[in-house]
C-alpha cells in the first residue's frame, strides 16, 4: 500500500483538495485498495475545522465531496507512518521538516514537482483563486498518479 500525506498551512483549503481529488483519481482508476491518503496541516490554526467553503464549491463543481473532513495538525509520527509527505509550497516544506526532524529518507516533495514544475500552489485563502488552484492540484495529483502506478 502506498500511503500519501498532502500538507498545507491550516489543512483548510489546499492540503484537503489534493486529498479528495486524488481519492477521487484513485476510486475512478479502481485503485482504493492500493493507497492510503490523508492530510494535514503544519499550524494548529484551524485544527479541527472543516473545509474551507470556497474549496468545498470547488470540489463540488468537479463531483468531489469532502463531507467528514476535520483540519488536523502533522505529527512527527507522520513521516514513519507515511511513503510521501507532499507539500503545496517551499514554506509548508520547511515547516514539514520543522516537525519531523529533518528529511532523511527524502520523502517530501513539491505536489507540482510530480508535474516537472518546480513552483508552488498559492494559498487561495489570500488570493481567492480556487479555480487556479483547483487545477494546479488536479494537475500534480494526475502526474503523481502516473508516477506511482
Amino acid at each position: 500500500m502506498t500511503r500519501i500525506l498532502f500538507v498545507c498551512h491550516g489543512n483548510i483549503c489546499r492540503s484537503p483538495m489534493a486529498e479528495y481529488v486524488m481519492k477521487d483519481m484513485v476510486k475512478q482508476a479502481g485503485l482504493e485498495r492500493r493507497f492510503e491518503i490523508a492530510s494535514a496541516a503544519t499550524s494548529y490554526e484551524e485544527i479541527g475545522n472543516p473545509v474551507y467553503p470556497p474549496a468545498v464549491r470547488e470540489l463540488a463543481r468537479h463531483g468531489i465531496g469532502c463531507a467528514g473532513h476535520a483540519a488536523r495538525h502533522m505529527e512527527k509520527s507522520d513521516y514513519a507512518r507515511y511513503d510521501y509527505l507532499i507539500g503545496m509550497e517551499a514554506v509548508n516544506l520547511r515547516n514539514m521538516r520543522r516537525i519531523c526532524g529533518g528529511d532523511p529518507e527524502g520523502k517530501m516533495r513539491l505536489l507540482l514537482s510530480f508535474a516537472g514544475r518546480d513552483q508552488g500552489i498559492d494559498d487561495p485563502w489570500y488570493t481567492g483563486r480556487f479555480g487556479e488552484v483547483y487545477d494546479q492540484i488536479h494537475e500534480g495529483c494526475a502526474a503523481m498518479l502516473a508516477q506511482l502506478v
